[in-house]
């Protein structure tokens, strides 16, 4: 009995806060409108950050209760405290409950306009992927990328600043190339291991082809759309240098290739985004993106 975790070192485990960093992508809206010297902005983002926060986390907790016989299978998932046998099912519900409950609580109070509703609808689809839509075909990275897609809309919809179908385009493309490096990275670690991890997916090991087609072509589409914004009459609104910008189709185009390369690689995590974060070259190549829009925007 000595060698089980601590309660509250299990829970925080179970919640996964290392994906919270996804919620960044709420922010966008935010840099994108040249609105980041707002200081009540930048609050009513980090708010309703943190309320996604919850709310992912809830998902997770009811994702890994869902899927504990295949986690149980798995060699990594395992070791998640509710596969483990370290977390109690009664506690992961009651927990999961308690984040979604606090989080619209908020979302409620303290907006005004369609954000809580964007909330609700990642909640709920959230939930729709955990139970079903992750069993079927295609669907299942269609919602994962519309996942990410939608906290851009809610980060929009926080400070009322608009999001441009130019920034939903280049989003959607984005994360669905990130949505099958996932499943691709899943599917090869299937075929290492021998027999099905998880007999619920609706993919085969030979659809790893497929993924290899699909993922970095979406990617570069997402690049297309960059460049196509770049030329638009939009950007002059907003940029006093505009050419500037054109930087960052090459930088875009790198960094969207080396995912994929390290996907194929077997190198990364089994969520690229998580890897993302743990790698120092994207984070370089952001430090660029960031001194490329600065230059596009101040300099004439």
């Amino acid at each position: 009995m000595g060698n089980h975790p601590n309660l509250a070192t299990t829970v925080i485990r179970a919640l996964r806060p290392h994906h919270w960093t996804k919620n960044l992508l709420l922010a966008v809206p935010l840099v994108v409108a040249q609105e980041w010297h707002n200081v009540r902005a930048v609050g009513m983002v980090s708010l309703a950050a943190l309320c996604f926060c919850l709310v992912a986390s809830s998902g997770y907790l009811l994702n890994d209760i869902f899927d504990l016989a295949a986690d149980r299978r798995h060699p990594v998932k395992r070791n998640r405290p509710l596969a483990a046998g370290d977390l109690a099912i009664s506690v992961a519900v009651c927990l999961s409950l308690a984040l979604v409950a606090v989080a619209l609580v908020c979302a409620v109070v303290f907006w005004q306009n369609h954000f809580w509703l964007l909330l609700l609808t990642y909640t709920l689809t959230s939930f729709a992927y955990s139970i079903y839509l992750k069993h079927c075909m295609v669907i299942d990275v269609v919602v994962l990328a519309g996942l990410y897609t939608i906290r851009i809309l809610a980060g929009g919809a926080s400070v009322d600043i608009p999001v441009s179908a130019w920034l939903l385009a280049f989003s959607m493309f984005f994360f669905l190339s990130l949505a099958f490096a996932k499943r691709y990275t899943e599917m090869a670690m299937t075929d290492k291991t021998g027999p099905l991890t998880d007999r619920s997916r609706p993919y085969l090991v030979s659809d790893l082809q497929m993924f290899r087609s699909a993922g970095p072509a979406c990617g570069l589409l997402s690049v297309l759309v960059l460049a196509l914004y770049i030329n638009s009459e939009a950007v002059r609104v907003l940029y006093l240098w505009p050419p500037a910008l054109w930087l960052l189709c090459p930088l875009f185009l790198y960094w969207i290739l080396r995912v994929w390369f390290l996907t194929m690689r077997a190198t990364t995590d089994f969520d690229p985004v998580v890897s993302a974060l743990r790698d120092r070259t994207s984070y370089v190549v952001g430090i660029a993106a960031i001194i490329i829009l600065l230059v596009a925007r101040f300099h004439s």
